[in-house]
């Protein structure tokens, strides 16, 4: 897998519903990877020192070969019902922390 040139999200989350959410994960990563994605980093985190939700327990890198293949995964109607089933229900908030390109 090239891992230059990729577009990347570092997100935040505060996973209200671990069970949920490991169902969400477990749906949508098979479209991830068809789609040239993976999670670079992920991480559960058990205190926030600053920031602007102290409640993000969830903080990871999704990658993307390019902008256009991210966008095209957040628009599938498989990834959306994946979302509205599982993640959804999951995490009470959070989202995109800073996007980037390695």
């Amino acid at each position: 897998m090239n891992e230059k040139n990729r577009h990347e999200i570092l997100v935040g989350l505060h996973v209200s519903d671990e069970a949920a959410y490991a169902r969400y994960r477990e749906a949508m990563t098979p479209l991830l990877e068809a789609r040239g994605g993976f999670f670079r980093l992920d991480f559960r985190v058990a205190e926030v020192l600053r920031g602007p939700d102290s409640r993000v327990n969830r903080v990871f890198i999704i990658s993307f070969p390019d902008q256009a293949t991210m966008d095209g995964f957040f628009d599938d109607p498989e990834y959306k019902q994946i979302r509205a089933a599982h993640f959804d229900p999951a995490v009470e908030s959070g989202g995109v922390i800073a996007t980037f390109s390695s």
